[in-house]
């Protein structure tokens, strides 16, 4: 028997039909005021109607992309960008997006998307040619990320490069292999800071975003299957002495957050004098900490599938060696499972907020492993069965959902027609689903007031 490899396709987006789709919005304001005076700009694709405004960055083809075809960004109906202002920490998740997910807030809908963009434009800066030097690298300086990648304008600056290593050792028989299967550290996203001052002014504060990719190397799918939970055991992640592992009263609050073997082990692993993802994040954020004093900062951290499980432990890494930092954002597209009920319920007590959207229909939402309660509480394994007590305490497969979760449907969408796994899991299907989750269905309103309606005359 004859095994070849071949490296595959990341899970990125890929052109937008140019079909007329109809959906519930309510536009509150004439088009005239959607323009604004902004570093934000707009286009207009065919067809030529309202639901095709783009609120955001101009996102027109660059001749120097990798890609013939032109890519379009979803664009989202309802309100243009407002000034966030003071309310940009309920954006952000502080009172946990209460009455923003259902209906889903214009505004909200608007940043959902924006951050889309910045991990958008790291898969597009990413080079996955295999048969190239520099394959699994960045293609474009930092000055030039942006811009080269289709996005002008958006008002932010690239400020550090970041790169994931894989702590799989590799067998002598490698050496043999392409070159690509024994990556070992490929580039993975990038910090950039918002230094326009109009946008510092709509936003109500200075932005710092970190956009993660997903996969795409060799080495990061094999990461990937190495699904078993690992403790977090380092004194860079716990300096509490209260947090022991395998205790014999194991609660919630006393056990020792576990993650994923293979996520933790992109996150931590060095090679040589490489630095490990996690020293290059917290190197540049005590850097900008430095740089701003005094000065209010979010830091908000997308990514997409392994990119959304980085991000995860990125911010729990964030709010752990800085614990002077008020708020640190998850916006997670199609991101698999990260870790236990005790990591949860870790990064609840600490104050991180992630926002997961959530495809029905994407698989790699539902794994890995397998969630036995997701209401959890202080005493959940006391309280619990034996056998189930039991379980929880020795098993290396029972995870927990973390955050908050805006969930959403490919096979609810007037845009895809039937379900297809690859095309459910990308990062743009999840756009476009964002885009399309009416603010204000008034079909929906009707359907409510009917059943309110029916129960009232139930109970008389």
């Amino acid at each position: 028997m004859k095994l070849s490899f071949k490296p595959l396709t990341p899970c990125t987006s890929k052109q937008i039909s140019q079909q007329p789709t109809f959906q519930c919005n309510t536009i509150t304001q004439p088009v005239d005021k959607f323009i604004r005076n902004l570093n934000l700009t707009m286009q207009i694709l065919a067809p030529k109607n309202i639901e095709n405004l783009i609120l955001g960055w101009n996102t027109e083809a660059s001749p120097n992309l990798a890609s013939t075809s032109a890519w379009t960004v979803p664009s989202f109906s309802g309100k243009c960008p407002e000034k966030l202002g003071n309310n940009w920490m309920e954006y952000q998740g502080i009172k946990n997006w209460e009455g923003l997910l259902d209906p889903l807030d214009d505004n909200l809908r608007g940043e959902i998307i924006r951050y889309g963009h910045f991990v958008e434009a790291a898969y597009r800066a990413c080079n996955f040619d295999p048969s190239s030097p520099s394959y699994a690298m960045c293609r474009y300086s930092k000055k030039k990320l942006f811009p080269l990648s289709g996005f002008t304008g958006t008002g932010y600056r690239v400020s550090k490069y970041l790169k994931a290593t894989s702590g799989i050792k590799l067998p002598s028989w490698v050496d043999k292999a392409p070159k690509w299967m024994a990556k070992q550290s490929s580039w993975i996203g990038y910090v950039a800071i918002c230094h326009d001052q109009r946008e510092i002014t709509r936003l109500g504060r200075r932005d710092v975003v970190i956009a993660l990719r997903g996969t795409a190397t060799c080495l990061e799918w094999l990461e990937n299957l190495r699904a078993t939970l690992t403790p977090i055991l380092n004194n860079n992640y716990n300096n509490n002495e209260n947090i022991k592992c395998c205790s014999s009263v194991c609660t919630l609050n006393n056990c020792c957050p576990m993650v994923e073997s293979g996520f933790l082990s992109l996150y931590t692993s060095m090679m040589g004098a490489r630095q490990s993802l996690q020293n290059m994040v917290r190197d540049e954020i005590a850097r900008i900490k430095k740089t701003y004093p005094g000065e209010t900062l979010s830091f908000t951290i997308a990514g997409h599938s392994l990119g959304a499980a980085l991000a995860t432990l990125t911010a729990y890494d964030i709010k752990q060696a800085f614990k002077e930092i008020p708020l640190v954002t998850v916006i997670s597209f199609g991101g698999p499972r990260v870790g236990n009920h005790s990591f949860r319920y870790h990064l609840d007590t600490q104050g991180t907020k992630i926002l997961r959207i959530v495809n029905s229909d994407d698989l790699i939402t539902k794994v890995p492993g397998f969630v036995i309660n997701n209401n959890y509480n202080d005493n959940f394994t006391e309280k619990s069965g034996h056998w189930i007590q039991k379980l929880v305490e020795d098993t290396q497969w029972v995870y927990a959902d973390v955050g908050c979760e805006l969930r959403l449907s490919s096979s609810d969408s007037p845009n895809h027609n039937g379900i297809n796994i690859a095309a459910c899991h990308e990062l743009n299907t999840y756009l476009q689903l964002v885009n399309g989750v009416s603010s204000y269905c008034p079909v929906r309103a009707t359907a409510k007031k009917m059943m309110q309606k029916g129960y009232n005359v139930k109970s008389t």
